[in-house]
């Protein structure tokens, strides 16, 4: 019996399976019950967000409205594999590469080093610290944090080995931590949360970009998904990626003037990925990141 899988446990935003189904069949009757729910229950609209190939289409043919987005991923050239961090920095254009360097030198140069920790290595005590961290992040930006000190202890109960945590200290003291949720078996990897208590010059960078990367390349990881927003990332070796929502409204004449703002945003974000793809911070013929 296929089911619908209501959100990603994850951090940020991520792309994936949302239409628990084995074929096409599976999904597109799920597809008509997402939306017979959303009717019975006299729903004025219905979203799901960050398709999977798959269930795009699914929607696609049920004639739901579809939304196109961009996101930063980083992902292994699989005919030409760069081994390791300073092979990716190889590849970067002199400018964004010097950037980088420079970056990462006034972070060591500010007495700051890492801890890395995976899985069930993690203790309550790193929890509490990310914890801690995660809600000044919030706090700094006069926001509320959504999700509770207990939903990562159910994390850590139930899904450790999807989790590496990275810790800054200083003076052998905890000041900063960022949080990636990754999925051995696929070779993929999300990001962050992040937090810090001592806000240091370039300290963000290396706990929620270089860090992650140097990780995801020693461990043979394929992809590191940095999530929305932020062409800064570009700079980082992460290139722009399309990702998809699918949408039903209950009103016609709301649904049909969305429809027409979604067509012309559609033609704006396909040249906006396309004015990004030309600002690639990658070496000209390299590809490294695609």
């Amino acid at each position: 019996m296929p089911t619908a899988a209501t959100g990603c446990t994850t951090t940020r935003s991520c792309s994936g399976t949302r239409l628990l189904a084995r074929d096409d069949a599976g999904r597109d009757r799920l597809v008509q019950l997402i939306r017979q729910l959303a009717q019975d229950a006299e729903l004025s609209s219905a979203h799901v967000l960050f398709l999977a190939d798959a269930d795009r289409a699914a929607f696609e043919r049920a004639g739901w409205l579809l939304r196109e987005g961009v996101q930063f991923h980083w992902t292994q050239d699989a005919e030409h594999p760069v081994p390791d961090f300073a092979a990716l920095l190889a590849r970067l254009q002199r400018d964004k590469r010097k950037k980088i360097q420079q970056e990462r030198r006034r972070v060591a140069e500010q007495g700051v080093s890492f801890r890395i920790l995976e899985g069930a290595a993690i203790t309550a005590a790193d929890w509490d610290f990310f914890y801690r961290c995660y809600t000044l992040t919030y706090q700094a930006h006069h926001s509320t944090p959504y999700l509770t000190r207990d939903f990562f202890a159910r994390m850590a109960a139930t899904m450790a080995r999807h989790w590496v945590m990275f810790v800054a200290e200083r003076g052998g003291a905890p000041i900063a931590a960022s949080l990636v949720a990754i999925d051995p078996d696929r070779g993929a990897a999300w990001g962050r949360y992040w937090g810090c208590t001592e806000p240091l010059p370039c300290l963000h960078f290396e706990a929620c970009y270089y860090q992650p990367l140097a990780w995801c390349l020693a461990h043979g990881y394929r992809r590191f998904e940095g999530g929305a927003q932020g062409e800064h990332k570009m700079a980082r070796g992460l290139l722009p990626v399309r990702t998809f929502s699918a949408h039903w409204l209950r009103d016609e004449r709301f649904a049909s003037a969305v429809a027409d703002f979604l067509a012309s945003e559609g033609a704006g974000v396909e040249q906006y990925v396309d004015e990004l793809r030309e600002r690639s911070p990658f070496k000209t013929g390299d590809g490294a990141s695609g």
